[in-house]
């Protein structure tokens, strides 16, 4: 107990004050969740707690910070709805069906992600390139970006000809503007010059706070985060929120057509969680140049959505603009994250007159600064001196995340870097050709040997015009896969056919085990007792480089 209370403090101070930071700046986005999914904020709120105290306390990545995330609320939307629909169907009809689903979603969404974590599919992160990471930075900038640009509006009453009313959101003008725009930029400057004077206090808490004190100062008539609560987040949906019943789980039917319904959306919501968690893991690895464990983090946010959901709250994930907040505040341990939950839980509870005073415009200025911060500005620099295709995917990748989804955009940017990669190796694969002086024919395999070069490999080998002994040797090959496997297979079939001798050389002792599988007659073909011409190098280096290569 004392080695862990060691662990989760280890800069209480600056923890401290990164996580009431972080807490202020995470409810807009919480709130955000909420009106998306059209659940009651406090459900959303109360999630958002859950989750991310159980993953700051045994999650894999001190710093990362988890909450109720936009992008797994828009999985949800489609899914409460028809929940709502479903619900009327029932022989006893229950209003608010589609919160109940949600419930059973979330929970079943943390079994799959416990599952990804024991299955250890955490570390395949590590196998994101580069581009692919940039562009969803990039991207993801970009999306909070314009989501704070929404926050320049107010809403107006519009009656039809008919008579019906109808909330619009309208873009702020005149004075309203400049104010707006005002208590921004001085909500930015303290973020940008602060540090410059001292790094004792953190600046983004500072600036919420000055702000806040300016505005209640002057009783300014501007836009806080009571009023974004109460207004719907400027969404128009106010009163129009699912209460949550007190017992919690006695109108949910437990049978197949429950499972059926929920399952493909609790998979998707856990694969984009596992993602946008997983980029985020990576993304404060490369700030902090330390390395935390992917699969660790996968069953705490499994575990997280879990308890949420039995207790009634949402489902949430890592959030990459809250965790490089915390970052830049100087949270660096698992009490900022613990604080972030326990802060939400205090304004929950007891403190929502005064969090509700902070102006938007203050939160929007820490969310601008950390747009600036975020974005991979270097990205313009090399762009005209990384491969095309790596260009390629850095722009696709940015463009995916912001037209479409954050998961989307990762399995597309994978997919292509993917794609590029075997076909750049399938091109590679070379044998060089030479005659013993015994005859024999040796053909020197150069190349990685797969699914994408296996085409090239077969056209290398003249089956009708070489002699009677022929020799295939791997040295510089590496045998990858099963079509690799086969190609070998096969081109030894078309040798033994035609009635010519042929042998094997320098297989790895995985390729020979996959051949005296499929057959036990490679035996025969296969040469066992060989040295390896590598080792030989130093000592002859010019021996390796003669022969002609031919394509």
């Amino acid at each position: 107990m004392t080695e862990f209370i060691r662990k989760v403090v280890q800069n209480p101070k600056d923890d401290i004050l990164a996580g009431i930071t972080v807490s202020l700046a995470m409810i807009p986005e919480v709130v955000a969740f909420a009106f998306v999914a059209q659940i009651d904020p406090l459900v959303a709120l109360s999630g958002a707690f859950i989750v991310g105290l159980i993953t700051a306390i045994f999650g894999g990545r001190p710093g990362l910070i988890s909450g109720a995330a936009g992008a797994v609320a828009v999985i949800f939307v489609s899914m409460i709805a028809e929940g709502h629909t479903k619900g009327m169907l029932f022989d006893a009809p229950v209003e608010n069906m589609g919160y109940f689903y949600l419930l059973a979603a979330v929970v079943l969404m943390g079994l799959f992600q416990i599952s990804a974590g024991l299955l250890k599919l955490g570390r395949f992160v590590r196998l994101i390139p580069h581009p692919v990471m940039m562009g969803f930075v990039n991207g993801l900038s970009i999306v909070i970006f314009m989501a704070q640009v929404k926050m320049f509006t107010h809403k107006e009453m519009n009656v039809s000809a008919e008579g019906v009313k109808q909330y619009l959101n309208i873009y702020m003008e005149g004075s309203e503007l400049y104010l707006m725009i005002g208590l921004v930029s001085l909500t930015m400057a303290i973020i940008f010059f602060l540090p410059k004077i001292t790094t004792k206090i953190p600046a983004a808490l500072t600036a919420i706070l000055v702000t806040t004190g300016v505005v209640v100062f002057l009783d300014l008539d501007v836009s806080t985060v009571g009023s974004y609560i109460r207004e719907g987040g400027g969404t128009g949906l106010e009163g129009k929120f699912p209460t949550p019943n007190k017992e919690l789980w006695a109108n949910l039917p437990f049978n197949l057509d429950t499972l059926l319904f929920v399952a493909p959306f609790a998979f998707l919501a856990a694969s984009v969680g596992l993602i946008e968690s997983l980029m985020t893991l990576n993304l404060v690895d490369e700030l902090t140049e330390t390395r935390g464990n992917g699969n660790k983090e996968c069953i705490a946010q499994g575990a997280g959505n879990i308890v949420s959901g039995l207790f009634g709250g949402t489902g949430g994930c890592g959030m990459i603009g809250q965790t490089v907040i915390n970052i830049n505040a100087g949270g660096r341990g698992r009490l900022s994250g613990i604080i972030t939950a326990v802060t939400l839980l205090i304004f929950i509870l007891f403190a929502d007159q005064y969090i509700e005073q902070v102006p938007i415009a203050a939160l929007v200025g820490v969310m601008f600064m950390m747009v600036i911060e975020t974005f991979a500005w270097s990205s313009f620099r090399i762009l005209r001196k990384i491969p095309v295709a790596d260009a390629v995917v850095l722009i696709t990748v940015s463009l995916v995340t912001v037209f479409e989804d954050l998961a989307i955009a990762v399995f597309v940017g994978v997919i292509i870097s993917a794609l590029v990669f075997a076909w750049e190796n399938a091109t590679k694969i070379r044998a060089r050709k030479r005659l013993k002086e015994d005859g024999t024919k040796t053909y020197e395999i150069w190349g990685p040997l797969f699914f994408g070069s296996v085409s090239g490999f077969n056209e290398k080998f003249d089956v009708k015009n070489d002699p009677d002994q022929v020799e295939i040797d791997f040295v510089e090959s590496r045998v990858s896969d099963h079509s690799a496997i086969e190609a070998i297979s096969n081109i030894v079939d078309k040798y033994q056919k035609a009635g010519k001798t042929i042998k094997l050389k320098h297989l790895s002792e995985e390729c020979k085990v996959l051949l005296y599988k499929s057959d036990d007659s490679f035996h025969k073909v296969v040469i066992e007792d060989i040295d390896d011409p590598r080792y030989h190098l130093a000592a002859d280096p010019e021996s390796f480089t003669k022969g002609i290569y031919s394509k």
